[in-house]
């Protein structure tokens, strides 16, 4: 559906978790637009995916039941929003992507579920022996995913790193460019997901020094799909995703020696365990099943 609004006007409204959220009357009626557009359609259910304020305000208008899921840590102004629309006359439902993020989510709002984000494992491919010691980073460009981090931890480590990604903050994105006069450092944009998957296959380690309580941890997940573990920082919802010592090796959050000391020790680790607890753990058909739980849930509350 063609909602008729200019993302390119919406660019200050992007989240960033060292500012203040920023909502203006451009974002108010964007999202004002387009639900009423969702809305004067017949949805049984409609999920929504925004964290702004201005969406979960007007989500609050539809006629459908509605399942909010939170891809952010806590945040104020977007607990007292949630927590208004649980007010109101049609009230939704709530979901964390991890144990760890609805911890501090209840403390501002009511949470009903958690709802991982789930990868399809079947069509990732994988390495069963590694067969590079290159490392690899892949996130947007901001403080909180941490690229300057996993520059520190490569160079440390003395290892090759291929950074993946977009610029989503320009500032970051500069500092992190500036600093990639290192032969051993090459920088691709955000790939294609069945091209980052190859290159993670390739890599020996998958990098997450998250600066931030990462909600879930998507990239790890799918580093282990390919069987590729993970070094990174023990903070947020990737401790629920990254089996230690098994999976990858998770070291106090701002530790780049231990990251980088972690990075040899990663090298030890079983690739074809890696891909197993992707399988069992981390599959979308294991998330897809409790959404539909929670999407039935949601359709008879409001009969």
């Amino acid at each position: 559906m063609d909602t008729g609004v200019d993302a390119a006007l919406l660019g200050a409204t992007l989240f960033r978790p060292d500012r203040e959220p920023t909502a203006d009357a451009q974002s108010d009626a964007a999202f004002a637009t387009t639900l009423a557009l969702v809305g004067s359609f017949d949805f049984d259910v409609v999920h929504n995916h925004a964290f702004d304020v201005p969406a979960i305000r007007h989500a609050a208008s539809l006629a459908a039941p509605v399942l909010h899921t939170l891809h952010m840590p806590a945040d104020r102004e977007v607990g007292a929003a949630l927590t208004a629309a649980k007010r109101g006359p049609h009230p939704p439902l709530i979901a964390a992507v991890s144990e760890a993020q609805a911890v501090s989510w209840r403390q501002l709002s009511t949470i009903d579920c958690v709802l991982r984000p789930g990868i399809p494992t079947a069509a990732i491919p994988w390495q069963a022996t590694r067969t590079s010691t290159r490392l690899l980073f892949a996130g947007r460009f901001s403080p909180e995913k941490g690229a300057l981090e996993a520059v520190a931890i490569a160079r440390a480590a003395r290892r090759r790193l291929l950074i993946c990604g977009p610029a989503y903050d320009p500032e970051y994105a500069a500092r992190v460019t500036a600093l990639l006069k290192d032969s051993a450092v090459a920088v691709l944009p955000a790939l294609e997901r069945r091209a980052l998957w190859m290159e993670m296959a390739h890599s020996a380690a998958v990098l997450c020094p998250a600066q931030w309580d990462e909600p879930f941890g998507l990239v790890a997940a799918e580093a282990n799909a390919c069987g590729t573990p993970v070094v990174g920082f023990r903070r947020g919802g990737l401790p629920e995703v990254v089996s230690e010592g098994v999976t990858g090796i998770l070291v106090v959050a701002g530790d780049v020696a231990g990251a980088a000391a972690a990075v040899g020790r990663a090298d030890e680790l079983c690739r074809q365990s890696c891909r197993g607890h992707a399988e069992r753990h981390l599959d979308l058909e294991t998330t897809l099943d409790a959404h539909e739980r929670m999407y039935r849930r949601a359709a008879e509350n409001r009969a």
